[in-house]
């Protein structure tokens, strides 16, 4: 396995457990906070959605899917204590998005050489992530890290664990 393909797999994976964490709420589901100050999950899809495409532009220009008009805006720090169900996507959206993002995300990751993956990336990340290879790397676990807000919400609904 290369480097690519690592980083391919990893985005699989998240994009794996994430899947498995929502498929069975419902779109009213989606609107629980796993505690107080807690973004809901609709929030956080959302997030990582926007996100994912706002990182690969910065390494790949233009490479990003395109999302709906006002889907960022509606995911903002600025809307994070929104609770009303109207202002945010059904489920089925959601997974719609993400499957449309990964794949724009892949397709860019596969026309990288390894010179691409080793550029400097953005300045305003470069302490933590200096290279481009390191922004795809934090594409491909960035739903990992919001996955543990999601069980203790499963936890709360009484759902059965699924990994």
């Amino acid at each position: 396995m290369n480097t690519k393909e690592a980083i391919g797999a990893t985005l699989a994976t998240s994009s794996m457990v994430l899947s498995s964490y929502v498929g069975d709420l419902t779109d009213e589901e989606l609107m629980t906070r796993p505690a107080e100050g807690c973004n809901h999950i609709a929030w956080q899809l959302g997030h990582l959605i926007s996100s994912e495409c706002s990182l690969l532009d910065m390494v790949a220009p233009g490479a990003a899917a395109k999302l709906p008009e006002g889907f960022a805006e509606k995911h903002s720090k600025e809307t994070i204590g929104d609770d009303n169900p109207a202002n945010f996507c059904t489920k089925q959206e959601y997974l719609d998005l993400f499957e449309t993002v990964h794949a724009a995300t892949q397709a860019a990751l596969e026309k990288a050489s390894d010179e691409d993956l080793n550029k400097p990336g953005p300045e305003h990340f470069a302490q933590m992530f200096p290279t481009v290879g390191h922004l795809y790397i934090l594409i491909a676990t960035h739903g990992m890290m919001h996955a543990g807000q999601f069980v203790p919400v499963r936890r709360k609904l009484g759902k059965p664990v699924v990994i």
